[in-house]
């Protein structure tokens, strides 16, 4: 049975897609089978992935308005099999928007990614869902399908008043939709220790949110920001990269975490 997680943040630019889509490729790394679907119109996480958003027959907006199911719609990247962190994608393209006007009147609008996922729950062991940074449908389709939320974060001032926010969105979700929904933890990323503010802050998360932030740190680093110009994760563009290394560890470290669940 596959474990099902949002990456997630309601703040834009704080690595939400460079998580999803170097995270997915080094759970690859490291044996587990994934599946990453991407829930943001913009389909960054898909072509960061290698896959060319402009010819894909089906995407996640043929699965929400259930014109198809994930088996049909899900593809492999050459270019990852080549890396040895091949993973599935369930991709998006600009008709993604138009999904959230579709979905408006029609019946379980926003269990529609949770029923269709279930039907390929056994083909994975992490199905990892990257989601826009808005509040949406798109959103909350996400979070209902959910066993958890990996939030991905800056260690800034203004990354903690965001944070704020979203563990409340998370917890009416948890209230209303979904019960099993929690944060299975917090990603410091784009961590530069020079800086005497992003240590501070990463302190206060630690004092705050104990054992629900993650021990590994996402440096900044020049190589998983070139990456997706080349379309493929860092992980495999350059895996001696330390941004790379971080990515295959806290891959191991979700594993790990995940076991003792």
């Amino acid at each position: 049975m596959a474990k099902i997680f949002c990456v997630a943040n309601q703040k834009g630019g704080v690595g939400k897609t460079t998580t999803t889509v170097n995270l997915a490729a080094g759970l690859a790394k490291v044996g587990q089978r994934v599946l990453m679907v991407d829930l943001d119109p913009q389909g960054n996480a898909t072509m960061g992935s290698g896959v060319d958003k402009r010819k894909l027959a089906l995407t996640i907006y043929d699965v929400l308005l259930e014109s198809a199911s994930v088996a049909e719609a899900r593809v492999k990247s050459d270019k990852l099999i080549e890396g040895g962190c091949g993973y599935d994608i369930l991709g998006a393209n600009r008709e993604l928007a138009g999904a959230e006007v579709e979905l408006v009147d029609v019946e379980r609008r926003e269990k529609r990614l949770k029923l269709a996922l279930a039907e390929v729950d056994q083909d994975y062991d992490f199905i990892l869902i990257d989601c826009p940074p808005s509040l949406s449908m798109l959103t909350l389709n996400g979070l209902c399908s959910a066993h958890g939320v990996i939030v991905p974060m800056q260690c800034e001032y203004f990354a903690l008043e965001g944070l704020t926010d979203l563990v409340n969105t998370i917890k009416q979700v948890h209230a209303n939709l979904n019960k099993d929904l929690a944060i299975i933890g917090l990603l410091r990323v784009m961590f530069d220790p020079r800086i005497t503010l992003q240590q501070q802050v990463s302190e206060q998360l630690k004092q705050y949110y104990g054992d629900k932030v993650f021990d590994t740190v996402i440096p900044r680093n020049v190589r998983l920001a070139e990456a997706p110009s080349y379309g493929v994760p860092g992980v495999v563009f350059d895996p001696s990269s330390k941004g790379a290394q971080a990515y295959v560890a806290f891959a191991q470290e979700m594993v790990e975490r995940i076991e003792k669940m």
